[in-house]
């Protein structure tokens, strides 16, 4: 019997979890034995698990589950490490060239145990089985907003936290707002993806105009002085090799209405980042990294922004993502055999 074990997630200000209730009586209807860890911080309540007829276990005890259990998070473990001898699913972040990606395949090189990286489930096509890129990028364009309605007031934006909805998150957003005589330009690229689409969402509910690009506006690689003419910018696209570069470092000091950038995809350290102004990332304590005085340019880059709105985004990557675990039972074909096979290709590099 296929085991599946939900384990609590252990990094900060994470919400979310890949599998609601009603997906978990799903798995246990088609013979799948599913574990769920207790959790302080999960959005959803542990009792739809319970009553769904979950095995619940005690919260971080992944660690001691059986051997042929298949322990699936969503964010990073904790950097302990520990040698890793379970099949993991979660976003590993650590096929890039990132210092703590190399970290994380060392370890299960050491432990003999598999990544199956959800940014890696992917179809026949090459497409994402499942993606939380529609609410990444609408609450990182909320986030950019709000950096750019505390340089309206001259200050650098606060802190960020999580809200119970959507409607929330725009109310809370209009008070902010609301010293704002006008609205600023946005240009987003990645326009057609589903973080571009969640950014033009929160701009169109907000009154801010945009400017949309994908791929035939970039295709010419090449510089794109048009992204200095908007006071926002919004990086909507993963790195990858190929991948031009849209803000070069000269941004700082060029004339432009540029200020906020909303690096949505956030991969500051990864070989192919497009956005050369900044090397880290901000967080929900301090969102917003001021790279430069007079004219300001801040950029925000949350790696976990979903986790803003964390039942909408966990209610929505969990029904894409339920029909590819109801083939857990093949975990050696389609979906999951393509992910072991890149799992594969990089553990050899280590």
């Amino acid at each position: 019997m296929t085991h599946l074990w939900v384990r609590a997630e252990e990094r900060e200000h994470e919400q979310r979890v890949g599998l609601t209730p009603e997906g978990a009586k799903a798995l246990l209807d088609a013979g799948v034995h599913v574990t769920v860890e207790e959790s302080t911080v999960r959005a959803i309540p542990l009792q739809g698990y319970v009553d769904a007829g979950c095995e619940i276990a005690p919260e971080n005890s992944w660690r001691q589950a059986p051997d042929d259990a298949i322990v699936f998070g969503l964010k990073e473990l904790p950097e302990d490490g520990r040698p890793l001898t379970h099949r993991h699913i979660m976003f590993g972040h650590a096929y890039k060239g990132q210092p703590s990606g190399k970290q994380l395949l060392e370890r299960f090189k050491a432990g003999g145990g598999t990544l199956y990286d959800l940014e890696y489930l992917v179809a026949e096509d090459g497409r994402r089985v499942a993606a939380f890129g529609y609410w990444a990028g609408y609450a990182g364009a909320a986030v950019a907003l709000k950096c750019w309605a505390a340089q309206q007031r001259d200050e650098i934006c606060g802190p960020v936290g999580v809200y119970d909805s959507s409607k929330h998150l725009l109310a809370d957003l209009q008070t902010d707002l609301n010293g704002a005589f006008t609205r600023p330009t946005a240009l987003i690229i990645g326009a057609l993806g589903r973080v571009g689409t969640g950014a033009a969402d929160l701009c169109t509910h907000m009154g801010v105009p945009v400017t949309g690009w994908d791929i035939a506006e970039t295709a010419h690689g090449g510089p794109f002085p048009e992204i200095l003419q908007h006071e926002l910018f919004f990086n909507c696209i993963l790195a990858r090799p190929g991948t031009p570069v849209f803000v070069p470092a000269s941004a700082k000091t060029a004339q432009r209405k540029l200020s906020v950038i909303g690096d949505i995809a956030c991969d500051p350290d990864s070989d192919f980042n497009p956005i050369k102004v900044y090397d880290r990332v901000t967080t929900w304590e301090e969102p917003a990294l001021r790279v430069h005085a007079s004219p300001m340019l801040d950029v925000t880059a949350i790696d976990n922004l979903p986790s803003m709105l964390p039942v909408e985004s966990s209610e929505d990557y969990a029904g894409q993502l339920l029909p590819t675990l109801l083939q857990l039972d093949a975990i050696d074909k389609g979906v999951w055999g393509r992910a072991k096979a890149t799992f594969d290709t990089h553990i050899e590099k280590v």
